[in-house]
C-alpha cells in the first residue's frame, strides 16, 4: 500500500493524502462503472474541472492525444477544458468518486 502512512496516536489505520487545494467544489458524484463501461462515447470538454478519485479497479481518462490511468487509492484532476472521456481500465467494475471544481 505504497504512500500510505498510520497517523499519530493511531492503531489499525492506514491513510493516504489524495489531494490538496483544488478550488471551489460544485459538486460530486459517486460512480459504478462495469466492464467495458464509461463515456460518453465522444469526447467532451466543458468549463469546470474533474477531481476523479478511483476507491475500486481502475480507470482510463482519454484525451486526444494522451491517456492517463487512475489506479486503486489513487487521484486525478482533468481539466474541463480539454475534450476527454472516462473508462473502466479493470476486468472487473470499477467505482469512482467524481468532484466537480471551480
Amino acid at each position: 500500500m505504497k504512500d500510505f502512512i498510520t497517523p499519530p496516536n493511531h492503531i489499525n489505520f492506514l491513510a493516504k493524502n489524495l489531494f490538496g487545494e483544488m478550488g471551489q467544489i460544485i459538486n460530486g458524484s459517486i460512480a459504478y462503472v462495469d466492464l467495458n463501461g464509461g463515456g460518453p462515447t465522444t469526447k467532451h470538454s466543458h468549463q469546470h474541472n474533474h477531481l476523479f478519485i478511483v476507491t475500486e479497479g481502475e480507470a482510463c481518462v482519454e484525451f486526444e492525444d494522451e491517456t492517463v490511468i487512475i489506479h486503486k487509492d489513487e487521484a486525478y484532476l482533468v481539466k474541463g477544458t480539454r475534450l476527454h472521456s472516462v473508462w473502466n481500465n479493470s476486468n472487473g467494475k470499477t467505482v469512482m468518486i467524481g468532484i466537480s471544481v471551480k
